[in-house]
């Protein structure tokens, strides 16, 4: 008998390239649309608003991932699909990381919040003072306030304390006093008058947004706390208005929108980058902010850390 011939399998098809990744390229189409429709999540939601919004310019992450899942798996589909998130991403944030300093000024101002728990808060103080700033803002004041006053009092002889916030000036003060956003002092408004006229400055600290895992985030506290210290912006009688703080949201935060949207954010006029401020270890948010009304932002920049889990933010601007 002879042999029956072997039997020879057809070779096994391979995916093509467009059929490959598919449905990992899903992610690109809903990364881009939490980009451009992230105003429409809602806050009832366990914050998840809120949340998005505070962190949005990470949703850019998604492009990176897709090319390297695309180049692994050798698809097609995916590499075309990173076209979408990436364009988006650039039209929002793109101008966001050119730098814009630029010299001059006639005010520069620190603000910083110097954390209640500051195992340092001299060293910290001292920091500031370096700075060789014009007016500095702290939030976050306790115990250790007489400290801040101690170090800073040489190079600022004018200052004033409300509750846990304070304003530190090498020019004259008047008009201090508390802002009522919460049930005990977390803001406060004073006129600094410069050699070129007087600015009303403002210091906030918004309440935090608190976690549960039940309810998710809440901001109800801190957002209503906006809706008062926005109150109190609308009201000013000085053309000229400067917002320093810590707002505990980014300025894409739409539930911040009434205090921010009506201000200039000196960061994103005038700095470099995205400036994130929080936590200093590994900054992932700008929550701390320097918001100007009826002045010209000329640069913003990040101190270095502090002792403190955020870092100072500083800006100059012209009157």
């Amino acid at each position: 008998m002879s042999p029956e011939p072997e039997t020879v399998r057809p070779p096994r098809q391979h995916p093509g390239v467009w059929r490959q990744g598919r449905t990992t390229a899903l992610l690109a189409p809903l990364a881009t649309l939490v980009m451009v429709g992230h105003a429409r999540i809602p806050d009832w939601l366990g914050g998840l608003g809120s949340f998005t919004e505070s962190f949005l310019p990470w949703t850019g992450l998604v492009v990176p991932v897709l090319l390297v899942c695309a180049a692994i798996r050798r698809s097609a589909t995916l590499a075309v699909a990173v076209l979408l998130p990436a364009v988006v991403w650039t039209a929002l944030f793109g101008g966001t990381l050119a730098d814009k300093r630029a010299d001059g000024g006639d005010l520069t101002v620190v603000t910083h919040n110097v954390d209640e728990q500051n195992p340092h808060p001299a060293r910290t103080a001292r920091a500031l003072a370096a700075s060789d700033a014009d007016v500095v803002a702290l939030e976050e004041l306790g115990d250790d306030t007489s400290v801040y006053r101690a170090v800073l009092r040489d190079r600022y002889p004018y200052h004033s304390v409300q509750g846990t916030v304070g304003l530190w000036s090498r020019h004259p003060l008047a008009d201090a006093r508390t802002v009522d956003i919460a049930s005990w002092p977390r803001a406060m408004r004073a006129t600094v008058r410069t050699p070129k006229g007087p600015v009303a400055v403002y210091v906030a600290h918004l309440l935090s947004v608190r976690f549960s895992s039940l309810t998710g985030l809440s901001t109800d506290g801190r957002d209503r706390a906006a809706a008062r210290l926005a109150e109190a912006l609308r009201a000013e009688p000085l053309p000229r208005t400067l917002l320093l703080g810590d707002l505990n949201g980014t300025t894409d935060d739409g539930a911040l929108s009434a205090v921010t949207s009506p201000m200039r954010s000196a960061q994103e006029v005038a700095g470099a980058g995205f400036g994130l401020s929080w936590p200093a270890s590994l900054p992932v948010a700008r929550i701390d902010h320097i918001l100007v009304d009826g002045m010209r932002p000329c640069s913003a920049w990040n101190l270095k850390a502090t002792d403190s889990d955020h870092l100072p933010v500083a800006a100059s601007v012209r009157l």
